[in-house]
């Protein structure tokens, strides 16, 4: 692939700036080393900095040199001329703006623009400045970062070598779950160019909404584009009703097709691809409201999968992406793939018929089967399928291209199957996620996801080489179910698309201290700029028991389940309730520890003898929109030998559901001695799922 030779490419020139000497003979700091303090204006930041004496005027006359044709002079000139208003390109000018493209591999002076086409070296003096890139993607960038360096008409003078660390730097924006104009696309492609990211993946379609135009489906955006309910949860809770534009109270909207070209075009003028997303073939309820004969047969309830065993299914798929590719000209087409329930395909004759007369034996195979064949389609196409690692399961297609978000582990196993991967695992790269203290913020979708959090991530950084190899690099995903206004949506991509931007680019990440501080800087630039960003000055941050060890007489003392906990959610094993460490707002974060079931939590803790107890407490999570929930009925049994136990407490609580998020404590306090705790907790009718993070007795 032509990303993944440029990764190489610069991946492989990199360990050339171990020891880089400036004209002065000042060494350049070595990649992966801490930048400079004074590179304070600047996200992602650069390979290499050095900061030098004086500054350059960006006002009055300036000779501009370049060495590009006459378009690629005009598209510079106008970019120039939206930076930097008070300045005059004029060939009068006494100081010097040289722009200029050297050869991909130029032996007189090889610097690091020669490692990514993306690459520039910037050179800024009192009295010139001098930029290089092998491509017009590379001068672009270059300019971004003179853009970010200018203050009060004036940038200091330093030297930057700088390339990408990653070939695929994206965000994902939900387009289903809530309709977004597109001039606020195009106000969100002006950021993401300013912080050098080069991939803007739509997700167009969903059982919420079909937001593409469609001139062979009509009915697509006739009958489902609309719908009753201004926000996701308002359209739940009146019955999942679609509508159409005309009726009265309907939401929503679509983009026609010269929308979709309009902002192809916006984001090709700034170096970003646009990859559209057509889900399939789950999360599809919008398609069988408009299509009903898609549908499997016998289904009695609500469905959101297409009928695979329909042959008819296959010619809707390949029409529609025929219209898509006609308005996207991405090499990547998104095909989703993930949650599928299947269900109905295990009752359904087609299906059934489907399977038998290919030989599989898995639903799970069947929807393989669809993403082969769709796969084999646009690889005729000249494109390349993309798909949310369920396509996994089942047997991969040959040529996909995988998006890794269940965590890594799906990411990982694709690139040892061969297969390239983009990583954007929900704990660092999900934006729907509460960014501070929760019970302070609007409502969110699951747990909690600080900047710092987000900046911790690196795709390839604890991988072996082999795999390394195949991932691409990261995205940041904004689904839309609790979003429901534009500043809302600028408030959770803003300052954590930040922390993606620098980490798919940056060779020489910072330290977070370093990294905030510059972020603060550019949270008041997207401000002034009319966005709408979380205000990093007033966070809150992690929860306060998280920061410190317990010490009670539980820790590290010996725990027996009697229903066992989550295999997914383990925190740290058998011992995780005992060993003193207490969860954060995320209960991803290894600390909280998950049950489901009938039993729930049920775990004797022996204390080794008999001790006097007169505290016994637990904490536990809830977040309602991710199922879990604060227990319904806690009971404490207390014995001496381990076999006689006898009832020290028992309360029954009432689920409050109307706070999405919280952390609740239940404790017992009193009087007793015991060798042996007993502690249960239950679900109540709501059931789902009981977190929780330590027992603590004193």
């Amino acid at each position: 692939m032509i990303m993944k030779h440029f990764l190489f490419l610069f991946l492989a020139f990199s360990s050339c700036f171990v020891s880089v000497l400036a004209a002065d003979g000042e060494r350049l700091p070595a990649v992966g080393e801490r930048l400079a303090a004074d590179v304070a204006r600047l996200i992602p930041a650069p390979a290499t900095y050095v900061k030098t004496e004086g500054e350059m005027k960006m006002t009055g006359q300036m000779r501009f040199v370049t060495n590009v044709t006459a378009q690629e002079r005009k598209a510079l000139q106008g970019l120039l001329a939206e930076a930097f208003p008070a300045m005059q390109l004029d060939k009068r000018g006494k100081r010097v703006l040289q722009i200029r493209l050297i050869p991909p591999h130029h032996e007189a002076k090889q610097t690091a623009n020669d490692r990514s086409e993306e690459g520039y070296q910037l050179r800024i003096t009192p009295r010139d400045i001098h930029l290089e890139a092998s491509s017009m993607k590379g001068l672009f960038y270059g300019v971004q970062t003179l853009r970010q360096l200018e203050e009060q008409g004036r940038v200091a003078c330093c030297d930057i070598k700088d390339a990408p660390k990653y070939a695929y730097r994206g965000v994902m924006l939900d387009c289903s779950r809530h309709f977004w104009p597109k001039e606020f696309i195009l106000k969100q492609l002006d950021a993401m160019a300013y912080l050098k990211m080069n991939r803007l993946h739509l997700h167009l379609t969903d059982d919420a909404g079909w937001r593409m135009e469609i001139k062979q489906y009509p009915a697509l955006t006739e009958k489902t584009a609309w719908r009753v309910g201004a926000t996701w949860n308002e359209w739940r809770e009146q019955g999942q009703r679609y509508a159409r534009k005309e009726d009265k109270g309907a939401t929503g909207g679509y983009y026609t097709q010269q929308d979709l070209k309009d902002i192809v075009a916006y984001a090709a003028a700034r170096h970003i691809t646009v990859i559209p997303e057509i889900e399939m073939p789950g999360h599809s309820a919008e398609v069988l409201h408009a299509y009903p004969e898609l549908q499997c047969e016998q289904v009695s309830q609500r469905n959101s999968d297409l009928c695979v065993g329909n042959e008819q299914t296959f010619v809707f798929l390949e029409n529609v992406l025929r219209e898509v590719m006609n308005i996207f000209p991405s090499k990547y087409i998104h095909i989703g793939g993930d949650e599928a329930s299947r269900q109905a395909w295990a009752a359904c004759p087609r299906c059934q018929q489907r399977m038998k007369a290919e030989g599989l034996q898995t639903v799970a195979e069947l929807q393989a089967y669809l993403t082969r064949r769709m796969e084999r389609f646009l690889n005729g196409h000249g494109r390349v399928l993309i798909g949310w690692d369920e396509i996994l399961e089942g047997q991969l297609a040959p040529n996909a291209v995988v998006m890794s978000w269940r965590g890594e582990e799906g990411g990982i196993a694709a690139t040892k199957a061969g297969h390239d991967v983009i990583m954007t695992p929900g704990r660092y790269c999900y934006l729907d996620r509460y960014q501070d203290y929760p019970p302070s913020q609007p409502q969110a979708f699951g747990s909690y996801m600080s900047l710092e959090q987000c900046y911790a991530y690196d795709p390839a950084g604890h991988l072996p080489d082999s795999i390394a190899k195949h991932i691409l690099g990261l995205q940041g995903n904004l689904w839309t179910e609790q979003v429901p206004t534009m500043a809302h949506c600028e408030y959770m991509l803003y300052p954590r698309l930040l922390a993606i931007a620098e980490n798919g680019w940056s060779h020489g990440k910072t330290d977070y201290a370093d990294f905030r501080r510059r972020a603060l800087h550019l949270q008041d630039v997207l401000v002034s700029r009319g966005y709408h960003p979380f205000d990093l000055r007033k966070e809150v941050g992690e929860r306060a028991e998280k920061k410190t060890v317990m010490q009670h007489l539980a820790v590290g003392k010996r725990v027996v389940y009697h229903a066992p906990y989550a295999a997914n959610y383990p925190a740290s094993g058998d011992g995780a309730l005992v060993d003193g460490k207490s969860g954060g707002w995320d209960f991803q974060d290894g600390a909280w520890q998950g049950f489901i079931g009938a039993d729930r939590l049920d775990v004797t803790i022996d204390l080794g003898e008999i001790k006097p107890l007169k505290l016994i407490k637990a904490a536990f999570f809830q977040s309602v929109s991710a199922e879990i929930y604060t227990p319904a009925e806690v009971g404490i049994l207390v014995s001496d030998d381990g076999v006689h136990f006898e009832q020290l407490d028992h309360r029954r609580y009432e689920v409050d559901t109307s706070t999405d998020f919280k952390v609740q404590t239940m404790e017992w306090c009193g009087a007793a001695k015991a060798r042996f705790i007993r502690y249960q907790a239950k679900s109540g009718q709501l059931g789902g799922w009981i977190f929780t993070d330590e027992i603590c007795v004193q």
